[in-house]
């Protein structure tokens, strides 16, 4: 099926492994309306715009082990995902408007030694 994706507030997910346990990570985005045809991609496509800016989003998402496929929801919200990933003892990372990678990586620092120490 070939098809455009609709525009709004949406968001990326991808579940890693990280060895010692499964990591949600979650991105807000802005999807944006596809402006070309695209025929060299026939396949169904959406375009976004990462939170809170490409540089920042994309060096969070990298630096949190984001995966190359994700699932991207136009009707779900963070909070859906983050009760998901409470619920399944998964942990959550959110990547959004307020992130930078600063904080990010202070963030996974915490986390890592929480789950080294076996929560």
């Amino acid at each position: 099926m070939v098809f455009n994706g609709q525009s709004g507030d949406a968001l990326n997910a991808s579940l890693v492994d990280m060895g010692t346990h499964f990591r949600l990570i979650v991105n807000k985005v802005l999807g944006v309306e596809v402006q070309a045809e695209l025929p060299n991609l026939p396949v169904a496509r959406v375009l976004w715009k990462p939170l809170p800016d490409m540089k920042t989003g994309c060096s969070a998402w990298i630096l949190a082990g984001g995966a190359h496929h994700t699932a991207y929801s136009l009707c779900l919200t963070p909070e859906y995902l983050q009760d998901f990933a409470r619920m399944a003892g998964i942990e959550y990372v959110l990547i959004d408007e307020d992130t930078t990678v600063g904080k990010l990586e202070d963030q996974l620092k915490w986390n890592e030694l929480y789950y080294l120490l076996g929560k």
